[in-house]
């Protein structure tokens, strides 16, 4: 098999692989910063649970009007958000830690979601919300998620200084009337409307791969904030262009074969990243001698 034949051709012959790559780029640039806010955060179980959280809100949408990208977005962003809201009011009047009320909420949102689905649809129905087609991206669904990553990397533009203070110092952003709660709750809604363009391609259990994934990788590759989510976003569009491919030569359902990928990239860094890995750590560089 020749490269142009393994590697392009699909693409130019097939407008559903081209409508998903174009996906995966989108999901990329949208959610690869995003993920490495969440990394730099300690909030990498929180992108988890949010894309749980999105499932009730799509079901019900799905339950209105079936298989309708209008409502199911909007219910799943309404149940993301209120996920999101009610968890930080849990925390903050409460002992309980944020981080567990999110869990608790997730939970919640899951088994609803799944309960609504199951009563109201077909098994059939159900894969589809738990696990996506990416294959079947319409350009309805592809504007959509092509607008959330504009949406997204709009709004970092305008709040991404007090963002990444927030990672690094919240007591400094908050000593010197920084809106900490404000950019909190913006972040947290740019994470749930890029699991929600997730979600219509890899489905409310893998959306979260493509944001999480990449933003663990680019860790063993990167070190500054920028380079950081160039990484991430460069990463999961390899990703996804890769897992792509090897579901169409295999035969394989394309949203695992996506995150598989990235898991893959994640496990190689893990061992030989250049920064941080078991190879840098195990098997330092000597220094010069003079």
């Amino acid at each position: 098999m020749d490269v142009h034949a393994a590697l392009i051709q699909p693409f130019v012959e097939f407008s559903f692989m081209r409508r998903a790559l174009v996906a995966c780029l989108a999901l990329g640039v949208g959610s690869g910063p995003v993920g490495v806010l969440l990394v730099l955060r300690r909030m990498s179980l929180v992108g988890d649970a949010l894309s749980h959280a999105v499932l009730p809100g799509a079901a019900i949408g799905f339950m209105i009007a079936g298989l309708s990208l209008v409502v199911m977005s909007l219910g799943g962003l309404i149940a993301g958000l209120v996920v999101a809201i009610l968890s930080g009011l849990v925390a903050r009047v409460t002992p309980q830690r944020e981080d567990a009320s999110f869990a608790a909420f997730y939970l919640i949102s899951l088994a609803l979601g799944v309960l609504i689905v199951s009563t109201h649809g077909s098994n059939v129905d159900l894969m589809h919300v738990l696990f996506g087609t990416i294959l079947a991206v319409d350009d309805a669904s592809l504007l959509l998620v092509v607008s959330i990553a504009t949406l997204t990397l709009f709004t970092l533009a305008v709040v991404g200084r007090a963002l990444i203070v927030e990672c690094f110092d919240p007591g400094f952003l908050r000593a010197v009337g920084g809106p900490g709660t404000v950019v909190h709750f913006v972040f947290l809604t740019l994470v749930v409307m890029n699991l929600v363009a997730g979600f219509h391609a890899l489905g409310t259990l893998m959306a979260v791969g493509l944001m999480m994934l990449p933003a663990a990788v680019a860790r063993f590759w990167a070190g500054e904030v920028a380079t950081l989510a160039a990484t991430s976003s460069g990463i999961a569009f390899a990703s996804g262009y890769a897992g792509l491919l090897l579901s169409y030569h295999a035969d394989l359902p394309s949203g695992p074969a996506i995150i598989l990928v990235a898991g893959g990239v994640y496990i190689v860094s893990v061992v030989a990243g250049p920064r941080g890995s078991l190879w840098a750590r195990f098997m330092p560089r000597r220094h010069l001698e003079a």
